[in-house]
């Protein structure tokens, strides 16, 4: 149904006044009823190639060359008003992030009845009958009252469903889905990918399934394209691929996810892998980097024999319901519900469970950027919810947090240099500006940054960078304690692997203390020396990584653990 030859994208740089090529030279084909997965980083020209095949480009900035058709029909020498009836209509897209693809001023089913008005003449009655049936085929919950709901109101899970209806809505016969389950929780993925293989499968349409994840792709795709720089460098059936990768590309993204069958001291990057003065045999590379059983109970033994560095008890964060004229209080939403645990110096303690389990209230209870209804939290044998302003301003160099989303946790108008030192002027850490930036740049250097990045504006850096630019500024007081909440969920596999890679090396120099907020199962496994599974605001299991992974206790446990992707269809 779709066949891609040789083709060829390049962009416009207005600054420069030159074209650059992001896609070389590109062919693949796609058959009715089949799956077809693309994976590679960032900037591997996955996206840009998707767009072209819908024709989202703008026209005047870029250049396509090669072949794209379409059922016979060749796309790209269509007129912008002809691509309209096939766009929306015969071929469909899912879009990565559903938050600004969903406009935040109309209702959800407003977005999906107007597709429908617009591409089937239908009336609005019949249109929105259509959207509802859509939202059941896509098992959302109460699909009438979210026919009236705005996007703030859903859940991310729920956003992509009314995503994935909307380019239902014309019974397309091509659908491409472009990172639609980044940063979902793994159950909420798991729904996502059976929801649309099932979709798939009942209206046999063609399934281009992006992503950056080898095993979410593990889990949906029947042949494969590995992308890197603009250009395919392996192609063919997934099965085949993953059991055994030819690439050292290919090699590299499999190898440097987190596997929860393993406890690696540090994991692999892709680079490892291109370098090509240093063949990398995989399986050696993970021997020598796996933990002994020896040097996990030496550690565990260190770290429990020493007094808790931080002691939670009896926490809770509350937050009313209120109702009635007088915004009478009817319930609460009981985000923290009784929460009690102890942190170690040293220690990395990982937070695990799905969105709304209160895994990021419970982190800014503790710091108080949220106040807690009860309960104490114990820093250095000091409690923090009696401090004042003053006392918890003090207490703050010694707790900093890595937010989840660098992109808006950095002012765009200040330099990261400038970012960096402004809680060291706060403070009043050393005696002149001079001290602070040599201080500044040391960090810089830490985090694998250079010192020319000191000048630079945050949108002049890639995700993985900005995020060790934020962990950068959280060192920059020196604490003894951090927060990690969701600091590696958006990242590029490899990213990813790059910045734990970093916070374990920052931890053993600097003697840190974590508690890493995730809702990965295998990343919260690979970096935590104990974990605390958390649902609907309480603590279901708490315990070593590998006991509770090999054998879960509580039935919530058990429903992530089967939830992680690629556990059986990945060789490495």
């Amino acid at each position: 149904m779709l066949n891609v030859k040789e083709l060829a994208i390049s962009f416009f740089n207005r600054e420069e006044k030159t074209w650059s090529e992001a896609v070389h030279q590109v062919s693949f084909n796609l058959e009715k009823g089949k799956v077809l997965g693309i994976v590679g980083e960032s900037g591997s020209g996955k996206s840009v190639t998707s767009f072209s095949i819908m024709r989202l480009h703008d026209s005047k900035n870029t250049q396509i060359t090669g072949e794209i058709d379409f059922d016979n029909i060749s796309l790209l020498k269509l007129s912008d008003h002809e691509i309209r009836s096939y766009r929306g209509n015969k071929m469909a897209m899912i879009f990565q992030e559903p938050m600004t693809s969903l406009n935040p001023v109309f209702t959800c089913g407003y977005q999906v009845q107007e597709a429908i008005i617009l591409h089937q003449k239908v009336d609005k009655e019949k249109a929105k009958a259509q959207t509802i049936a859509l939202f059941k085929e896509v098992q959302l919950p109460r699909p009438e009252n979210i026919f009236d709901s705005y996007p703030h109101q859903l859940s991310g899970g729920q956003k992509q469903r009314v995503m994935i209806a909307m380019a239902l809505s014309c019974n397309p016969e091509l659908l491409i889905a472009d990172e639609p389950t980044t940063a979902l929780d793994v159950t909420v993925q798991k729904t996502i990918l059976e929801l649309l293989l099932r979709l798939k499968d009942e209206r046999n349409m063609g399934l281009i399934f992006i992503s950056h994840d080898l095993a979410v792709i593990s889990e949906i795709a029947d042949e494969l394209l590995v992308m890197y720089k603009g250009n395919i460098v392996e192609q063919g059936p997934a099965k085949q691929i993953f059991e055994n990768p030819q690439h050292p590309y290919t090699k590299g993204l499999l190898a440097c996810r987190p596997a929860p069958q393993r406890r690696l001291k540090k994991l692999p990057i892709v680079a490892d892998f291109l370098n090509e003065d240093k063949a990398v045999n995989v399986q050696h590379l993970l021997e020598i980097n796996s933990y002994t059983n020896q040097e996990i109970e030496q550690r565990r033994h260190e770290l429990y024999t020493q007094k808790p560095l931080l002691q939670v008890q009896n926490l809770c964060t509350w937050y009313p319901i209120k109702k009635g004229l007088f915004g009478k209080t009817s319930a609460y939403v009981k985000a923290v519900d009784d929460i009690s645990f102890d942190v170690f110096p040293g220690e990395t303690l990982g937070l695990v469970g799905e969105s709304g389990c209160g895994k990021t209230t419970l982190g800014r209870s503790i710091l108080r950027l949220v106040e807690p209804t009860s309960g104490k939290v114990i820093f250095d044998g000091t409690d923090l919810t009696t401090l004042g302003k003053g006392d918890l301003r003090k207490m703050r160099r010694d707790v900093q947090i890595i937010f989840q989303d660098p992109y808006s946790s950095l002012n765009p108008k200040i330099t990261v240099g400038n970012a960096i030192m402004e809680p060291l002027q706060v403070h009043q850490v050393f005696n002149t500006d001079k001290e602070r930036k040599a201080h500044v740049l040391n960090l810089l250097e830490k985090v694998n940054l250079n010192p020319e990045h000191f000048d630079r504006y945050p949108h002049e850096f890639s995700g993985g960078q900005r995020q060790r630019i934020v962990i950068a500024r959280a060192l920059a007081l020196q604490p003894k304690f951090i927060i990690c909440d969701e600091s590696v969920s958006a990242l590029d596999v490899s990213v990813q692997a790059q910045v734990l890679n970093l916070l374990r090396e920052l931890q053993q120099e600097f003697g840190l203390t974590y508690i890493f907020i995730s809702h990965d199962l295998a990343v919260v496994k690979h970096i935590s020396d104990r974990m605390i599974v958390m649902n609907k605001g309480k603590v279901e299991e708490e315990g070593f990584p590998e006991i509770i992974y090999n054998s879960p206790q509580a039935e919530y446990t058990k429903k992530l653990i089967e939830a992680i992707p690629g556990k059986e269809s990945i060789a490495v």
